[in-house]
C-alpha cells in the first residue's frame, strides 16, 4: 500500500479488478451479439477510502501524471488525463443515477498491460464502481456496476464500447469462460480447465492509437447496415437479428464496406455458438480453427487488424504446439490470443519471437494468463499498492 500511504491517510479497502481475455466474439458486443470472455490473473488493485475534504483525490502508481484531484460537483469536465477520465466518468454516472458520492481517496496500480487488449480501462471502471459501492453502501448488483462503467466510457470518455469488457471483469469465475448474450445480458459458464493447454498472449507493443476513433466508425457502419435491412424487415433491431441470406438480399443497397462489416459480425456470432459446442465436445482443434477464422474476418472484412498482429498470427500457423490464434480487443495493435500446448510453450514463444523480429525488427512481449476470479474485495494485508 506504499502508493496509498505516501499520498493519503486512513485504512483503505482493497479491490482487485481483473483484465479480461475474449476467446472469440470480437466487435459483436455493441451489435447485441454474443461473446466468450473470461477474467484473468492480470489485474488492477485499488486502495480506496472515504475522506472529509469534499474532493476526489486520485493517485496512479503506473502512469503520469500520477496525481489528480477535483472538487465534488454535479457536472464534471474532461480532466485532460486519460486514466482519471475513466474514474470521473464512473462518478458522474453514479450521480446521474441518484447515488450520492462523497469525497474519497484512491491509489491504484497493477499488471494489466495498458493498450494490449486486456481492457485495463474496464478493469479500472469496474474496480471504481465496486469500490464506491463498498464505501458508500449503494448495494449495486454487478450488472448495475457493469452498466454504469460502460456508460462512463460511452458518454464521458467518448468510446462507444459494448458491455462485454466491464461485464466480464466483474462477473468472471475461476476456470470458466462465459458466453454472454449482449442483448439480454443472459450468460452461462463453460469450464475451461485444460491441464495441457495454456493461454498465451503475444503483445505487438503497438499501442492502439486508432482504436477509439475507428471503433466508433465501425459501430456506425454496422448501424447503417441495420437501418437498410430494417426498411423491409422491421423486426430487425441489430445485426444479431440478421442472417447472411437476409444480408445478401440487401447487398446491392449497401456500400461495399458496410456489407463487409455486417458480414463479419453475422459470421462471428455464429462462431461463438460453434466455439461453445466445441468446448462441450472437448474439441479444442475445432475451437482453434474458429479462432483463425475469426482473425481472418477481423483482418479482411472488419479491417481492424494491423501488420504486426497479422505477423503474430502468421507465425503460429506452422507450429504444432499452437491450436489457434487471433487478434484480441479493439484492434490496430495490442495482443493476439493463442491456445498452446503447455509442453511446447517456450519453443513456441522462441519461434514466434524470431519470426516477428525477422518481419518487423522488433520483439513481441509474452504473457501467460490464467482464467481467474472477477472483481472482488481483498485482504488488506496481502498486497502493495
Amino acid at each position: 500500500m506504499a502508493g496509498y500511504t505516501s499520498n493519503f491517510t486512513g485504512n483503505p479497502i482493497l479491490i482487485c479488478s481483473p483484465g479480461r481475455i475474449n476467446l472469440i466474439g470480437e466487435h459483436t458486443d455493441y451489435n447485441m451479439g454474443f461473446v466468450l470472455p473470461a477474467s484473468v490473473d492480470k489485474a488492477i488493485v485499488l486502495a480506496m477510502s472515504k475522506n472529509s475534504s469534499g474532493k476526489i483525490r486520485l493517485h496512479s502508481t503506473d502512469m503520469q501524471p500520477s496525481y489528480f484531484e477535483t472538487e465534488l460537483t454535479d457536472n464534471y469536465s474532461k480532466t485532460g488525463i486519460d486514466w482519471a477520465d475513466y474514474i470521473i466518468g464512473v462518478v458522474q454516472e453514479l450521480q446521474k443515477e441518484g447515488y450520492k458520492v462523497e469525497g474519497f481517496d484512491c491509489s491504484f496500480g497493477g499488471d494489466v498491460p495498458i493498450g494490449a487488449g486486456l481492457s485495463s480501462s474496464a478493469a479500472l471502471e469496474g474496480g471504481i464502481a465496486f469500490g464506491l459501492d463498498e464505501l458508500f453502501n449503494y448495494k449495486l448488483s454487478r450488472l448495475e456496476m457493469a452498466k454504469i462503467s460502460q456508460q462512463a466510457e460511452n458518454t464521458f470518455v467518448g468510446v462507444k464500447c459494448g458491455i462485454m469488457d466491464q461485464f466480464a471483469s466483474l462477473h468472471g469465475e475461476n476456470g470458466k469462460v462465459m458466453k454472454l448474450d449482449c442483448r439480454s445480458l443472459a450468460y452461462e459458464y463453460y469450464p475451461f480447465i485444460w491441464e495441457d493447454i495454456k493461454v498465451l498472449l503475444c503483445d505487438t507493443k503497438v499501442r492502439r492509437t486508432l482504436a477509439g476513433s475507428e471503433y466508433n466508425v465501425r459501430r456506425n457502419q454496422c448501424e447503417t447496415g441495420v437501418q437498410i435491412i430494417k426498411k423491409t424487415n422491421p423486426e430487425v433491431e441489430s445485426l444479431r437479428d440478421v442472417s447472411m441470406e437476409m444480408l445478401n438480399d440487401h447487398e446491392d443497397e449497401m456500400d461495399e464496406i458496410v456489407f463487409k462489416r455486417c458480414a463479419y459480425v453475422i459470421n462471428e456470432n455464429k462462431r461463438v455458438h460453434d466455439a461453445c459446442n466445441a468446448l462441450i465436445a472437448h474439441d479444442l482443434k475445432a475451437f482453434g480453427n474458429l479462432m483463425y477464422q475469426s482473425h481472418k474476418g477481423l483482418q479482411k472484412n472488419y479491417e481492424v487488424s494491423c501488420k504486426e498482429l497479422d505477423i503474430l498470427v502468421d507465425a503460429t500457423k506452422d507450429l504444432d504446439g499452437i491450436l489457434g490464434a487471433r487478434m484480441m480487443g479493439g484492434g490496430f495493435g495490442g495482443c493476439t490470443i493463442n491456445l498452446v500446448y503447455s509442453d511446447t510453450i517456450q519453443d513456441c514463444m522462441d519461434r514466434i519471437k524470431t519470426y516477428y523480429n525477422k518481419k518487423t525488427s522488433a520483439y513481441p512481449e509474452f504473457h501467460v494468463v490464467s482464467i481467474s476470479k472477477g472483481t472482488h474485495k481483498m485482504d488488506s494485508n496481502r498486497i502493495t499498492v
